[in-house]
């Protein structure tokens, strides 16, 4: 019985040797990959500011009348843009994307509003199919090294329905990257513009207010909202995958990390409880042993007695 158990820990500790060699590689893997999230995160925002501050600065200049800009009051038809990873073992991060673009459709649904759901990400596209909502488009295989591309695809999605006038307003629920050690999930106004104008497309945001100073426009203010309102949207977008591809690889580094700490403390105490199993069966052999040759011992003093006794019978 000690024997067979032993075999059954010894193949265990086996087996979780080998998942601690994967949760190792996948948390160096995602810790370089990191860096490079970071840096191209860097190099996408002065892009996305610049584009921002002038976007602010023309609607602006038109004012409260400006169907581009602005916070609507009371959007009947909303999009919701929800964006997570295409893969799991990175903790909480796609659950906690996920369950707050829920919760806010929910929320809405009751006051109302009607959604449409844009999802990036695989997990996002199994999640909601799973609870029974509709997704009007599914993105997948560009959360992993997202390119501009890809935004440009996910942007287009969601200016052209807005341009018509089929949407009142568009929100992105994602993760946003601030640090190594802070990632928090947002949800954030699109389209439209909002009143800072920068706010959305970078990490910083700007003083709320009107620009100080005069500006001439050409094209008018209204024919460059028009045109520069795509371009935006697609810059946005790309700093929020860039930032959702940081946010995962942080999270599964991390989570990777605590899985092969807890697989060495697993095998530390398996190794222990084998141990003491072993130790078990070589005391219960011993005792075994020891047993044995004592009772051959007893019986040869009696197979010595019996001759003894024979003999004198004899004599």
């Amino acid at each position: 019985m000690s024997s067979g158990q032993e075999r059954v820990l010894r193949r265990r500790i086996r087996s979780i040797e080998s998942t601690e060699k994967l949760t190792r590689a996948m948390d160096l893997i995602s810790a370089s990959q990191i860096v490079r999230a970071q840096n191209r995160i860097g190099a996408s925002r002065p892009y996305a500011e610049g584009i921002g501050e002038i976007l602010g600065i023309a609607n602006a200049d038109l004012g409260p009348a400006s169907p581009l800009g602005g916070v609507p009051g009371d959007p009947r038809h909303v999009l919701v843009v929800a964006v997570v990873a295409d893969r799991g073992l990175c903790g909480a991060y796609n659950s906690n994307v996920l369950r707050t673009a829920d919760r806010l459709m929910r929320a809405g649904e009751g006051e109302g509003r009607a959604y449409s759901l844009v999802t990036v990400g695989r997990r996002a596209q199994r999640y909601f199919r799973f609870h029974g909502r509709e997704i009007e488009t599914a993105f997948v295989k560009m959360t992993e090294r997202p390119t501009y591309e890809d935004a440009c695809r996910v942007a287009r999605e969601l200016t052209v329905p807005f341009l018509a006038g089929s949407v009142d307003l568009v929100q992105l629920v994602s993760t946003r990257f601030r640090s190594a050690g802070i990632q928090a999930v947002e949800v954030r106004q699109l389209l439209p513009l909002a009143p800072t104008g920068r706010a959305l497309g970078a990490g910083t945001v700007a003083e709320p207010g009107p620009p100080v100073g005069f500006y001439d426009f050409e094209p008018e203010a209204p024919d460059l909202l028009a045109a520069l309102v795509p371009s935006f949207a697609e810059a946005a977008i790309f700093e929020a995958l860039l930032e959702a591809s940081a946010s995962e690889h942080t999270a599964r580094q991390r989570a990777m990390a605590a899985a092969t700490e807890n697989a060495e403390d697993l095998t530390t105490t398996l190794g222990r409880t084998m141990n003491r199993v072993r130790q078990d069966s070589i005391t219960t052999e011993i005792m075994e042993i020891v047993g044995g040759a004592e009772a051959m011992r007893l019986a040869g003093r009696a197979a010595g007695s019996e001759t003894t006794t024979d003999s004198l019978s004899e004599e």
